[in-house]
């Protein structure tokens, strides 16, 4: 599903996108490969931005498949676009009935502002509610992106803030902290709002404390995350390695590694 310019930077930035390619194809290659990364669970992100990346809602279809090889290790994330779907509730229904569990927003890529239900979109409303409804949370990209493309203004999470009071009860992760402008942004928003979470994806765990130095007291909403296969993220396990590294407490690195996580998605 790749646009040209998309996998060209794939290809720029890992050497290895053969194998990648086949661990995409191969649930079981993918839960051995899980295995030797010393990982038990892992939540597999998908989203829809055809004009940047080139993925469309079949990535809906493609992991709720890939994912029945192994539904209690392997946790499926969909997306929906507002501005790509003709009638957004049918779209919804869809993922409801693919047992979908998350649902990614990405404004960099989408070329939108995730409180755009403000200014007319109001597709992202009635994914909102439809989420929140459901019990689904929504994680939504903050930060910048090196894509093709990608209009980083979008990437504020301060927007987010309207969408944590609009739906109070919706569970809203934010992806990547908002790294590498906004993380006292995210932290704010963090402490402001009961129903945000930090997603440390993206953030290269020897930084880790350097852009969030206050991690513990948002340890409990803080889940641990890779970004892999990303542009330049290193291996899962270098990732698991070098987070456990840490000077931070073993409970601490438990919560963070997996009991967030479990508050979240509990089976």
């Amino acid at each position: 599903m790749f646009l040209p310019s998309a996998l060209a930077l794939m290809k720029k930035k890992r050497p290895n996108l053969e194998q990648i390619a086949e661990l995409c194809r191969s649930p079981k290659a993918f839960l051995k490969y899980l295995d030797a990364a010393g990982v038990d669970r892992a939540v597999l992100i998908n989203y829809v931005a055809p004009e940047v990346i080139g993925f469309t809602s079949g990535v809906n279809q493609f992991i709720a498949d890939y994912v029945k090889e192994d539904p209690s290790r392997l946790i499926p994330c969909g997306g929906l676009h507002p501005r790509h779907s003709s009638n957004i509730q049918a779209d919804l229904d869809q993922i409801l009935r693919l047992k979908i569990r998350m649902i990614k927003i990405h404004p960099p890529h989408q070329l939108l502002y995730p409180n755009d239900y403000l200014n007319g979109v109001k597709e992202l409303e009635t994914i909102y509610r439809t989420a929140e409804a459901n019990g689904i949370p929504v994680m939504v990209h903050t930060g910048t992106s090196i894509f093709t493309g990608a209009r980083n203004r979008y990437g504020d999470p301060i927007f987010i803030d309207d969408v944590a009071v609009d739906f109070p009860e919706l569970k809203i992760i934010l992806a990547h902290g908002g790294r590498p402008l906004w993380m006292n942004t995210a932290f704010f928003l963090l402490r402001r709002h009961k129903n945000v979470f930090l997603d440390i994806s993206g953030i290269p765990p020897k930084a880790l404390l350097k852009y969030f130095p206050r991690l513990e007291e948002i340890a409990s909403k803080t889940l641990f995350g890779t970004d892999w296969p990303g542009p330049g993220v290193p291996e899962i396990k270098q990732n698991v390695d070098d987070f456990g590294a840490l000077p931070l407490s073993d409970e601490i690195k438990q919560q963070i590694f997996g009991k967030t996580a479990l508050s979240i998605w509990p089976d």
